[in-house]
């Protein structure tokens, strides 16, 4: 049974990476998908390739998340084409990856703008689209909401604020049954962490404390996505899930 059938889902930065996977995996379960990118168009125009090669419609959408305009024109996209949203994914996400102290305000608030206030009006936009019936917002958020990784004092805030905003919007949307709730996902290979300083010493000592005997990968965000905003997780509100294979259990 297609759990998604007759709906249509937005992912904000689905071109590559795990957005691009989330974008696929909707429409596997018969949803309509909106994709949007900023940068990536020849990727986003292969996702959206895939999404009709699967039978649902696809709209491509250009938005610049930073600025609150480009926001607005991405949810009047939605509106224009398909009359309503189902289920809004706050995936895409950016961040000057610098130590705290070489940070700018431009640069942190760039960080926060995409991160977060996105999710805020993005929100706000989704819900009334939304049908009487409801829907679900989910944020991906990581585990630099809650712990210190070299170069992500602009990144963690934003996703720590991510998380704290999906509390409130659990709340107060409940009453219009629209549900809220963020995932906080482990160590996925994607181009995102090629930004990253370093980054292969650290995947390294990632792969050699993992205690179980695969890394994760964007099909098991997926999996938990698709769950989150399904009717069968209604009860689970305003959580952040922990999803890592278990890496973050044992003591370093």
């Amino acid at each position: 049974m297609e759990r998604y059938a007759g709906k249509v889902v937005l992912v904000t930065g689905s071109s590559r990476g795990i957005g691009s996977r989330l974008a696929v995996r909707f429409a596997g379960e018969g949803a309509d998908v909106v994709v949007h990118y900023f940068r990536s168009a020849k990727e986003a125009r292969g996702v959206a390739a895939e999404v009709e090669r699967l039978g649902r419609r696809a709209l491509l959408v250009r938005a610049n998340l930073s600025r609150e305009e480009q926001i607005e024109h991405l949810f009047e996209q939605v509106g224009e084409g398909f009359g309503r949203l189902d289920v809004f994914v706050h995936n895409a996400a950016s961040g000057r990856n610098r130590p705290v102290s070489e940070i700018d305000a431009k640069g942190f608030d760039w960080t926060m703008n995409v991160n977060t206030r996105a999710l805020l009006l993005g929100a706000q936009h989704a819900s009334r689209l939304m049908p009487e019936e409801g829907g679900a917002i989910l944020a991906l958020s990581s585990f630099g909401s809650e712990r210190v990784f070299p170069n992500y004092g602009s990144v963690g805030p934003s996703k720590a604020a991510v998380e704290s905003l999906v509390r409130y919007l659990a709340v107060e949307l409940a009453e219009r049954n629209i549900n809220a709730n963020a995932i906080s996902a482990g160590a996925i290979a994607t181009d995102a962490h090629k930004h990253f300083p370093g980054i292969e010493e650290q995947w390294a000592e990632i792969e050699r404390r993992l205690p179980y005997h695969r890394m994760l990968t964007a099909d098991d965000v997926a999996n938990l996505a698709l769950f989150l905003c399904s009717k069968e997780a209604e009860m689970i509100r305003g959580q952040t899930i922990r999803i890592d294979g278990g890496l973050t259990l044992p003591i370093p």
